[in-house]
C-alpha cells in the first residue's frame, strides 16, 4: 500500500525548494523599509569616522609626511588623488552591478542605490582630475596632456554625466531606469582601459601608486597616510550614497504608512490626522516635480 505525501495531496501548495525560499529570504532584505531601517542609523557614524580620518590622513601626509626625493612636496597631491580615482572607479562598478540587478529583477532599491551613486561618482571622479592637472603642472609642465590615463578617465566623467542626465530625463517615465542602466553597463568597457593603459600604451602617466597584490612602493610614512586617506574616502562616500538613497525612499515611497509615520514624526504631525500628512506630502511632492521641470 503507498503513501501519499502532503506535498502532492489535492489542495496542499508546492513545497518552496531551498532557492526559492534564499530568494524570498533575499527580497525581503533589499526591501525599501528594512534597508532603511537596517542603515540609515549609520549615517552619522560614517560622517564622524570619515571626518576622524581624513581629518588625521590629511595633517599626516600633508605636513608630516616627508619630502619625496624626486616630486619634493608636490608629491603630496596624491593623498587626495589617489583615494579619489580609485573611488571613481570602485563607485562606476557598484553602479554597473546594480544597474544589472534593477535590469533583470526589477528591484527598486537597486535603482535608487545606483542613482545616488551616480552623483557621488562624479563628484570623485572630477575631484581626481582636478586635483591630477595640479599635479600634471610640476611633473609635466602641462595642466593637461591628451594621456591615455587621463582620456579615460575624462570619459569615466562624461559617462557618470550621461547617466545622471538620462535619469532626469526619463524622470517621469514608467522605467525611468532602463536608458540610464544600459548606458551604465555599456560603459565598463572603459575601466579596464584606465587601469591598464599605463601598460598597454607608452604614456606620460606613471603605474599605479596603490596596489593590493602588491608590496608598497613607499616606505610606511607615506603609505600609511595614504591608506588611511582611502579608508575616510570611502566610508565618507558610504555615508553621502546612505543619504542621498534615505532621500530617495522617503521621495519615492511617501505613501506607505511607514513612510509617514517618520515624515510624520519629522513634521510633527501625528499620524492619525492622516487627512492633513497627506495633503503636506502631495504638496510637497508637487512641488519638487515642479522644481525639477
Amino acid at each position: 500500500m503507498s503513501t501519499v505525501s502532503k506535498s502532492s495531496q489535492p489542495g496542499t501548495p508546492p513545497q518552496k525548494t531551498v532557492w526559492q525560499r534564499v530568494w524570498a529570504w533575499f527580497l525581503t532584505t533589499v526591501g525599501p523599509r528594512h534597508f532603511y531601517q537596517s542603515f540609515m542609523p549609520w549615517i552619522k557614524p560614517l560622517g564622524i569616522l570619515a571626518a576622524f580620518l581624513i581629518s588625521c590622513a590629511s595633517v599626516w601626509g600633508l605636513a608630516i609626511a616627508p619630502t619625496d626625493y624626486l616630486q619634493h612636496d608636490s608629491y603630496r597631491i596624491i593623498f587626495i588623488h589617489v583615494p579619489a580615482a580609485s573611488l571613481a572607479l570602485s563607485l562606476y562598478i557598484a553602479l554597473a552591478v546594480l544597474s544589472v540587478i534593477s535590469l533583470v529583477w526589477k528591484i527598486k532599491l537597486a535603482q535608487w542605490l545606483a542613482q545616488s551613486i551616480t552623483s557621488t561618482g562624479l563628484l570623485f571622479c572630477i575631484l581626481s582630475l582636478i586635483t591630477g592637472a595640479i599635479w600634471g603642472k610640476p611633473t609635466w609642465g602641462a595642466y593637461w596632456v591628451w594621456d591615455a590615463r587621463l582620456t579615460s578617465m575624462l570619459i569615466l566623467a562624461f559617462l557618470y554625466i550621461g547617466v545622471i542626465a538620462l535619469y532626469q530625463a526619463f524622470a517621469d517615465s514608467s522605467e525611468p531606469t532602463k536608458a540610464a542602466s544600459i548606458l551604465a553597463v555599456v560603459g565598463v568597457v572603459n575601466l579596464p582601459i584606465i587601469k591598464y593603459s599605463v601598460i598597454w600604451w607608452n604614456t606620460l602617466h606613471q603605474a599605479s601608486t596603490f596596489s593590493l597584490t602588491a608590496a608598497p612602493k613607499m616606505p610606511p610614512s607615506m603609505y600609511l597616510p595614504l591608506v588611511m586617506m582611502l579608508l575616510g574616502f570611502y566610508i565618507l562616500a558610504a555615508a553621502i550614497i546612505l543619504y542621498q538613497t534615505q532621500t530617495l525612499i522617503l521621495k519615492n515611497e511617501y505613501k506607505q504608512r511607514w513612510v509617514k509615520a517618520i515624515l510624520g514624526h519629522k513634521l510633527n504631525i501625528p499620524l492619525d490626522n492622516e487627512n492633513n500628512l497627506n495633503h503636506v506630502l502631495n504638496n510637497q511632492s508637487l512641488s519638487t516635480q515642479q522644481h525639477e521641470h
